[in-house]
């Protein structure tokens, strides 16, 4: 078992880190909200946006063939005294569409979408209000290399806690390749995302309350802990099965919780401004 035991664990890490980047890319609060919903006898799938980009409206797209059937679509923005305003949606061949109105950086709409058939109406999500926020475009390869590097981390933080459980060599080797992975996805990369995505480089402790930014520096603390202790007291298992589990806790938690936004309550409502 021995001789085979480092094998078994870079496959279950590699296999537990894929199943949590899905799970990373299917939570979280800018992820498009897909669903279906039977409009009559047909069932309608759609795919809802949570995320925009400034310089141009988001566009809602449903698409329905079915001709008798049309749509409203409702929206105000988010955290302001707007009034709600509701437009017709516009029918393009087998689409109903209509446009998330662009907002500056880290601003929110908020919207409903409804299908109408004859006098049935057919709220989408439930009814629940969706929330889309706004973001300028990160370059792709800034963006890929990001992602790529945390979950570099995430693999190493997992194979290091398993290392340690099952006795494995090369403790602090492992220990300064997580350390140094965090430090280079969370700490580095993540704030040049952010820059490009909101004009700023950190928005958690002691500036704000980003829980994205909160968990990487929880996380990385930890595994400092972990380090210095191998130091101290080298082959020391405890520390990084601690850090491993306080690393998997925190990246739990969705990615943009509590991320940047802009109070809009502090400025008067688009009605008043003589907007819709």
């Amino acid at each position: 078992m021995k001789k085979y035991q480092n094998l078994c664990i870079w496959i279950f890490a590699i296999l537990f880190t894929a199943a949590f980047a899905h799970y990373q890319r299917s939570t979280g609060p800018t992820y498009p909200v897909k669903d279906k919903i039977m409009v009559g006898t047909t069932v309608v799938k759609y795919e809802l946006s949570r995320s925009g980009t400034c310089g141009k409206d988001e566009a809602v797209k449903i698409k329905i063939p079915d001709t008798s059937v049309h749509g409203e679509f409702t929206f105000k923005r988010y955290k302001s005294n707007d009034s709600w305003t509701t437009v017709p949606m516009m029918r393009e061949r087998e689409y109903l569409t209509a446009s998330v109105p662009q907002q500056p950086m880290a601003g929110k709409v908020e919207y409903k979408v409804t299908l109408l058939k004859g006098s049935e109406k057919f709220p989408l999500s439930n009814d629940h209000d969706i929330v889309i926020r706004f973001k300028r475009s990160v370059p792709l390869g800034v963006l890929i290399f990001h992602i790529f590097v945390i979950f570099s981390a995430m693999l190493l933080s997992t194979v290091t806690g398993l290392q340690a459980i099952f006795k494995g060599k090369h403790m602090l080797t492992y220990t300064w390749l997580t350390v140094i992975f965090f430090i280079a996805g969370g700490c580095i990369l993540g704030p040049v995302v952010q820059k490009y995505a909101f004009d700023a480089y950190w928005t958690g402790w002691p500036f704000g309350h980003d829980l994205t930014d909160n968990k990487t520096l929880l996380g990385l603390i930890f595994w400092v802990i972990a380090l210095i202790v191998q130091y101290r007291k080298p082959g020391n298992r405890t520390w990084p099965v601690v850090a491993a589990i306080v690393f998997l806790v925190v990246y739990l938690i969705p990615h943009s919780v509590l991320g940047s936004e802009i109070d809009y309550t502090k400025q008067a409502p688009l009605q008043e401004q003589g907007r819709p």
